[in-house]
């Protein structure tokens, strides 16, 4: 079983970095006011206001960044500004021993995709695939649901995923049980072929994406098939692609006929429409945890990340 990171109470400090571009920090500024309704403090990492081109400094100093809120005792748990690009820059250079002997809440998505997928490989951690503190929480866009589910890091719970929250269609039948793993579908196609290539065997898949056309979402999944992470896998959580309508071509297959030829014929349970990606509501899940996937009757049941 993966270490599950010990749960937060109010008025532990939370470790804001940026581990791949630049945040934006009048929306960072903005979001800090929602910690505090948490009952949080907080400590930013030294390379949030740096600018290294694309890059939120160095990769040096976005690695030491990320070094340093593990290792500090008084930092109970860790939150992404935002994405963007940058955080598989610095992988190889990682010490996830550190990690695994400091397990503390890690929680961001997108590109930071790339460091889930480490993490869970090489420290046994549970992390957590959730909004970001200047790419969503200091929007005017974001929804009580989001908020919410920042709960889960107080107190352990299941969470349940049903059509109460939003509509979900079936791509293939079935019922599945293993440990949820996955993120943005980009970032798991560049990790094909590298040390961080996602395990995918006995575990329900989650992907989602942004801005990705048909075609592009395509060679994706053809490239996990062809590594041979969709037949390892038990089943299939498809989430949010936003933006994907087709722009460069005019003649296109849909995003749903796409999703049917590689994941609809496996005879593993496939669900589509899962708020958890790109979006508002954004529905945080922890990466590393246990759960049940039903396509029959479209539900997700996920076990707590914390203890």
């Amino acid at each position: 079983m993966r270490k599950r990171p010990k749960r937060l109470r109010k008025g532990d400090t939370i470790g804001i970095i940026a581990p791949a571009s630049p945040p934006n920090l009048e929306q960072l500024k903005r979001s800090l006011s929602f910690l505090e309704e948490l009952g949080l403090s907080y400590r930013m990492g030294k390379s949030i206001e740096n600018v290294y081109g694309y890059l939120a400094g160095t990769d040096e100093e976005r690695l030491e960044d990320l070094h340093e809120m593990f290792a500090d005792p008084n930092i109970a748990g860790i939150i992404c500004a935002g994405g963007g690009y940058g955080s598989g820059r610095y992988t190889d250079k990682i010490d996830f021993q550190l990690m695994n002997e400091c397990p503390k809440i890690f929680w961001g998505y997108s590109d930071i995709t790339f460091l889930h997928t480490a993490m869970n490989l090489y420290s046994d951690i549970i992390t957590f695939h959730g909004p970001m503190l200047a790419s969503d929480v200091g929007k005017s866009s974001f929804e009580e649901l989001s908020k919410k589910m920042f709960l889960q890091l107080f107190q352990p719970m299941e969470l349940h995923y049903t059509e109460a929250v939003s509509p979900l269609t079936q791509v293939s039948s079935g019922i599945a049980r293993g440990e949820l793993t996955g993120g943005n579908l980009s970032l798991l196609a560049s990790g094909i072929g590298t040390k961080y290539e996602i395990d995918t065997k006995g575990k329900l898949l989650l992907i989602e994406d942004i801005g990705e056309e048909p075609y592009r979402v395509d060679g994706m999944l053809n490239q996990l098939r062809q590594a041979g992470k969709l037949d390892a896998a038990a089943g299939f959580v498809i989430g949010d692609f936003l933006d994907a309508d087709p722009k460069k071509r005019k003649v296109s297959l849909s995003l749903e006929e796409v999703f049917n030829h590689y994941l609809g014929n496996l005879g593993k349970p496939a669900v589509k429409g899962f708020k958890i990606g790109h979006c508002q509501p954004h529905f945080a899940v922890p990466l590393g945890a246990d759960a049940q996937l039903d396509a029959d009757n479209l539900s997700l049941v996920i076990l707590p990340g914390v203890e």
